[in-house]
């Protein structure tokens, strides 16, 4: 089965204002970037592992996740 993915979420105010101060001392990162960061670390965190299609879901996370904390501003 294939599934489609698509994101458009209302945060509460007090995150929004967070992420915003967080944005505004941290050029280096942007929203798409948190956003990939905070949602593969949750996938990371609360996912399951076993079996060899969630291994390769797992490790794929797991790059998404590196990929976004050590991205440098070209």
């Amino acid at each position: 089965m294939n599934a489609t993915v698509s994101i458009l979420a209302e945060i509460p105010e007090d995150l929004h204002e967070s992420l915003k101060g967080y944005l505004e001392t941290h050029p280096d990162w942007d929203q798409d970037r948190v956003f990939s960061a905070a949602l593969s670390l949750f996938l990371l965190q609360n996912g399951n592992s076993t079996g060899l299609e969630s291994s390769r879901n797992y490790r794929r996370t797991a790059r998404v996740y590196l990929d976004a904390l050590f991205k440098h501003a070209v």
